[in-house]
């Protein structure tokens, strides 16, 4: 794909974000669309985002669980960026009425970083070392593909579907924490909707951020210290509304919670 058709579609997802609007699937309209194609246009995207202001502040992995990586029919994970605006508090509201289209939460949990981290070659005990702390987590993704209607393209292009998120209320090492076994409990306006854990996310969480350290390092970029790593989630995507208050519960870590307006 040449770049002027790379910039026009990273503008228009950008538009689209901005209005709340949806467009036709990508790789409806580009069936010969790559993965690499895709991350040339996030990155349109998020240049779009800095020049208005924004800052990255972390980064985020996606289609890390069976269930998804089955419905998108593709067997690796992705990534998008984190900004300063998609950040929101531990039970703040948030205004998913004025800044998503249609969101779905996500279960997870946070890394945030200490020291640079750099691949390739990064091992899961690097990735330990190189932790601050872990923190429960909520991430809303969100589509501006119409409908959800996507491949591994289209939320790759979309910036892996990332809408905003919140950090939960409490930070462990995670030396002190087995992330592959610990259980999350997720509720829904009171009621468990869904259950997981870390295993969920290729195996664990700490797998997962390998993987991203891995996959940016043969491009030059590395995860920086004080970054927000979000590992991906270990619980099933649950439709959210304004209205509605989402209640996490990681076993030997602590909670996250958002009310949705």
């Amino acid at each position: 794909m040449d770049q002027t058709r790379i910039t026009e579609l990273g503008d228009e997802l950008y538009a689209a974000m901005c209005e709340r609007s949806t467009v036709a699937p990508l790789t409806e309209r580009e069936p010969d669309i790559t993965i690499d194609d895709a991350y040339h246009i996030s990155l349109r995207m998020l240049e779009r985002r800095l020049a208005d202001g924004e800052r990255v502040i972390g980064k985020k992995i996606g289609v890390t669980s069976k269930a998804v990586q089955d419905m998108l029919d593709v067997r690796q994970p992705d990534f998008g960026y984190l900004t300063d605006r998609m950040i929101y508090g531990n039970g703040e509201d948030m205004p998913i009425s004025e800044r998503l289209i249609a969101p779905r939460a996500e279960g997870e949990i946070a890394f945030i970083l200490k020291r640079d981290l750099e691949g390739p070659g990064v091992t899961n005990a690097q990735v330990l070392a190189t932790t601050e702390c872990v923190m429960p987590c909520f991430e809303i993704v969100d589509s501006r593909i119409r409908d959800w209607q996507i491949r591994i393209q289209d939320t790759v292009a979309d910036n892996a579907s990332c809408g905003l998120f919140v950090l939960g209320d409490a930070a462990l090492s995670p030396r002190k924490l087995d992330l592959a076994t610990c259980g999350m409990v997720m509720e829904k306006n009171g009621e468990i909707c869904a259950t997981g854990a870390g295993a969920a996310a290729l195996g664990s969480p700490v797998n997962c951020v390998a993987w991203l350290a891995n996959t940016l390092g043969r491009f030059g970029i590395k995860l920086e210290a004080g970054e927000v790593i979000l590992s991906g989630s270990l619980v099933p995507l649950q439709p959210v509304a304004a209205g509605d208050f989402v209640h996490v519960s990681v076993g030997g870590l602590g909670t996250a919670s958002v009310r949705f307006v």
